[in-house]
């Protein structure tokens, strides 16, 4: 009797980004410069792979940085960057920058975010946009997706409510794909995909970088331009997956209201 063959917490990871990236085996050899062969025991669990060959193999498949150390580990390897919390000190000095963008950037919104949609900080500005929403919407973690789109939240004041959807569920189904652990993610789509709104126009413009947000707040229709920023700082995993959703007037009448 020939036993099974146990795949290794590494080489199933492997392959299953591998997959997400929708590479065959033998164009992820090729671009690692590793033989077909080795790559197929490496995810089969007959070959024990190497810390420099796991790095190698997921630069070729842009693994973010905080998902490699997980790789590293699975492999039976220290981490190269550890991760820490997002108030140790050697982040500090980069939130207080951050943080200090937030505040530059009133009168109008801005928000803080991780890769969940959960909100790290924002302005004073938000404050006013969300003011309305069900206080349950509104405790930590406060996610901005759920937010949004969720009948006592956001939703009934968006104007544009289908594009602005549209636009959250696109980013979702993104960050999905290139999460090593998406399952929060997935939880979150679902959910938010069974709240009633307006479904999606076939006949949109594809969505870009910028996006427009027609909400009410205070019995004022509010044209905001949309922009997200991300964090980029390879050097340490606690900012891996944070970005700054900023907002600006699209109009003179809506710059005049947030002027106050």
């Amino acid at each position: 009797m020939v036993s099974p063959v146990k795949v290794s917490p590494v080489g199933a990871e492997l392959r299953r980004w591998r997959q997400r990236r929708s590479l065959s085996q033998l164009a992820l050899a090729t671009a690692a410069q590793v033989s077909t062969r080795h790559l197929s025991y490496v995810e089969n669990g007959r070959s024990t792979p190497s810390a420099d060959l796991i790095l190698r193999l997921a630069a070729v498949l842009d693994v973010p940085e905080a998902e490699r150390d997980r790789l590293l580990v699975a492999g039976g390897f220290a981490p190269r960057g550890p991760a820490r919390g997002l108030e140790a000190d050697a982040v500090a000095a980069v939130m207080a920058g951050l943080r200090r963008l937030l505040d530059a950037h009133e009168p109008y919104p801005a928000l803080l975010l991780d890769d969940r949609w959960d909100v790290v900080d924002t302005n004073a500005a938000v404050d006013a946009l969300v003011a309305g929403s069900h206080p349950r919407l509104l405790e930590p973690p406060l996610n901005v997706v759920r937010l949004c789109l969720h009948p006592d939240g956001l939703a009934p004041r968006i104007r544009n409510l289908a594009a602005w959807r549209a636009r959250l569920l696109h980013q979702l189904d993104r960050r999905i794909a290139r999460a090593a652990a998406p399952a929060a993610l997935v939880a979150l789509r679902e959910e938010v995909r069974g709240y009633p709104g307006a479904e999606p126009d076939p006949g949109a413009p594809p969505l870009g970088p910028v996006s427009l947000l027609e909400v009410e707040s205070g019995g004022q229709l509010l044209r905001l331009v949309s922009v997200a920023t991300q964090v980029e700082d390879a050097g340490d995993a606690a900012l891996a997956g944070l970005h700054l959703e900023t907002f600006l007037p699209a109009d003179d009448l809506t710059r005049r209201r947030l002027l106050g």
